[in-house]
């Protein structure tokens, strides 16, 4: 005899998808498993005494009956889901009393009776109905309120980011759709008139998964069922209420940054003390990321001032950077930060007492604001130089110095330009150095050309360094020449940079801003090509570098022969005067009578000798440390200033 396919053995034709199986819990699928079983009992009972009445007609009536036959164990297998003595119906079914027992301990709700109303709704009387109509409007309020409390405390879960309480509210939300289901069921089954027996088969076969994959036509707008547009509700619910959310906390941030950066917030005390410059104003969190790259503006603005500061910092590192130049690392004295902030390009003085007299000179800060511990000072040993040979030959780790600055205008922040050519023989990378290290620590998109020359590769400071931020930094293009190179390992430029050598080295170099800084000759011969080039004059600046000028020796006052019309100088604050012959400064007319004007390069570079012209007019040959500013309210550099009329000083 041929085995139905409905009652074949599930490895052979399996009627439950595996996927569906695989998607549902351990519970779910247990009950899928034992519901399908029994359903298949239930069938073969039906058809295997259907099969016996019709080889027994004389026992069991005319063969008309056996439809009716067949279709009353198919009843039958319904009134076991139904009856209460059924295999699916009340307290003394199978699945009604044993299974109430295991599906408890298991943590599943205790089964209701209402689907078991359902198989017997032709049955039922008035009374009855209106009882089972009662009981769906109650499945219906309870699950929507159930609904309700999980959407809340879904809510509240999520702005906690509290995961148990959200799983806990799904938990929740799926009890309350289970029974806002079978009630919208119950209610269907009484209002449209439809056999109730299938609404429930219906149910039980979407219980227990034995569905067809493919659903089949749907009334509702998206083709699937209430539990489906319900689901698809809350979902949307869900992801409304989260994207709120998301966009008020980002309201909440923005309006906090406003706040922090508005002129009368107030940083903590910590970001104050080791900021090096004023920050810009932090910008508002956008919902979505700017256009076009971020820039990347200087520390502060080029208008605001940059205050000076004096006292001692604390020597902490010396490094041999060549034979003949040392790196001297300036720290706090106690504290960790520095004391002061600076521009890249600018220089400190620094106050030595050398054989019971102080002497002062200035050095470039080689080290980058970004560095807020320390500044760093390169210093090449001189055989003239007083004060760079006793930072060389005695100044020891720990030694504390006498500091002052910063000083200068010889600086550039990626603000100015573009594009930026550094131009330097000797120590005088130091400025361009603090500049490249500047601009690569900040992320600087701009092109860096250095173009360096010294002697030999002895003498090549900061080559290693070099070397590896020219690796790390694409936009960084280091060009260097030594200028004797016999003898040495170098496979480079020779010889000094030319012209036709830079206007190779560096594409459009005429729209670009250039910077140049060494010995006072090689500074000539360099700007002297860039003009050839076509570099205009306000984008090329410069800053001499070299030993401070030493005044000329002079005769004892007897023997020094005054000029009868020669002009005299008068300073105001000291009440002191002297005659100032024509080849004379005003820094050396005030040395001779010990009036004392701060003073470092005597080359008009550092600015220190800056002093207010009350009467009178001068010539400077260099003021390059003054700006229009010091220039429109009468300050003049008293190393540089020499007259031929009669002159009052402010010193």
């Amino acid at each position: 005899m041929t085995i139905p396919f409905f009652i074949r053995p599930l490895s052979l034709r399996p009627c439950i998808p595996i996927r569906a199986i695989g998607k549902r819990s351990r519970r779910s699928r247990l009950l899928s498993v034992l519901g399908l079983s029994m359903l298949l009992s239930g069938m073969a009972g039906a058809i295997s005494q259907e099969e016996h009445e019709s080889h027994h007609p004389e026992q069991y009536g005319k063969a008309s009956q056996d439809a009716g036959g067949g279709m009353m164990g198919m009843m039958g297998m319904m009134g076991m889901m139904g009856g209460k003595g059924g295999m699916m119906g009340g307290k003394g079914g199978m699945m009604g009393g044993g299974m109430d027992g295991m599906m408890e301990k298991m943590g599943a709700p205790k089964p209701k009776d209402l689907y078991p109303s359902l198989m017997n709704l032709p049955e039922l009387t008035p009374e009855k109905r209106e009882e089972v109509r009662k009981q769906a409007d109650e499945r219906v309020g309870s699950g929507t309120a159930l609904m309700g409390k999980g959407l809340d405390s879904l809510s509240k879960g999520a702005a906690r980011e509290d995961h148990a309480a959200m799983q806990e509210a799904i938990s929740v939300i799926q009890e309350g759709l289970a029974q806002l289901d079978s009630g919208l069921a119950a209610r269907r089954a009484l209002a449209e008139g439809k056999a109730p027996r299938n609404v429930a088969l219906q149910w039980f076969k979407r219980e227990m998964n034995l569905l067809p994959p493919a659903a089949a036509t749907s009334d509702h707008a998206f083709g699937g069922s209430v539990f489906h547009a319900l689901t698809i509700l809350i979902l949307g619910t869900f992801a409304a209420v989260m994207i709120w959310m998301y966009f008020f906390k980002m309201r909440r941030a923005s309006a906090l940054l406003k706040e922090l950066g508005s002129p009368g917030a107030v940083a903590p005390a910590a970001v104050q003390a080791q900021a090096p410059v004023a920050q810009p104003q932090a910008p508002a969190v956008k919902s979505a990321p700017p256009a076009e790259p971020p820039e990347f503006p200087a520390m502060r603005s080029r208008t605001e001032p940059v205050e000076k500061w004096s006292g001692k910092l604390r020597v902490c590192r010396i490094f041999d950077e060549t034979p003949d130049v040392k790196t001297f690392r300036l720290a706090a004295e106690n504290d960790v930060a520095l004391p002061f902030t600076y521009y890249p390009g600018q220089f400190a003085t620094l106050t030595i007492e050398i054989d019971g007299k102080k002497v002062k000179r200035s050095y470039t800060i080689a080290s980058t604001p970004t560095q807020l511990h320390y500044c760093a000072l390169t210093v090449k040993r001189e055989d003239q130089g007083l004060v760079s040979r006793y930072l060389h030959d005695n100044i020891k780790e720990g030694d504390l110095i006498e500091v002052s600055g910063p000083n200068g205008k010889f600086t550039f922040t990626g603000e100015e330009a573009s594009s930026i050519v550094l131009i330097a023989g000797g120590v005088g990378i130091t400025p361009m150095m603090s500049a490249i290290r500047y601009l690569t620590d900040i992320g600087w998109h701009g092109e860096i050309y250095l173009l360096y020359c010294c002697r030999t590769t002895h003498d090549f400071i900061y080559r290693a360094e070099l070397e590896q931020l020219q690796q790390r930094n694409p936009n960084l293009n280091v060009f260097a020449t030594m200028t004797r190179a016999e003898g040495t390992v170098w496979m480079g430029l020779k010889g000094r940079f030319s012209a036709e050598i830079i206007s190779y080295l560096v594409p459009e170099i005429d729209k670009r801003r250039a910077h140049v800084c060494g010995p006072p000759a090689m500074m000539g011969a360099m700007v002297g090509m860039l003009k050839e080039l076509g570099v205009p004059d306000d984008l090329i600046k410069t800053e001499a570098f070299g030993p401070a000028k030493k005044p000329a020796e002079k005769a004892p006052p007897a023997e020094i022969p005054v000029p009868a019309d020669a002009p005299a100088v008068n300073f105001t604050k000291s009440g002191k005067s002297t005659q100032l012959p024509p080849d004379q400064t005003v820094l050396e007319a005030a040395e001779s009578i010990g009036v004392e004007i701060d003073n470092s390069c005597l080359s008009g570079q550092c600015g220190l000798c800056k002093v207010k012209l009350c009467k009178g007019q001068v010539s400077m040959e260099c003021d390059d440390a003054l700006s229009d500013e010091d220039k429109a309210t009468g300050l003049i550099l008293a190393c540089q200033a020499k007259a031929t009329e009669n002159l009052e000083v402010e010193a």
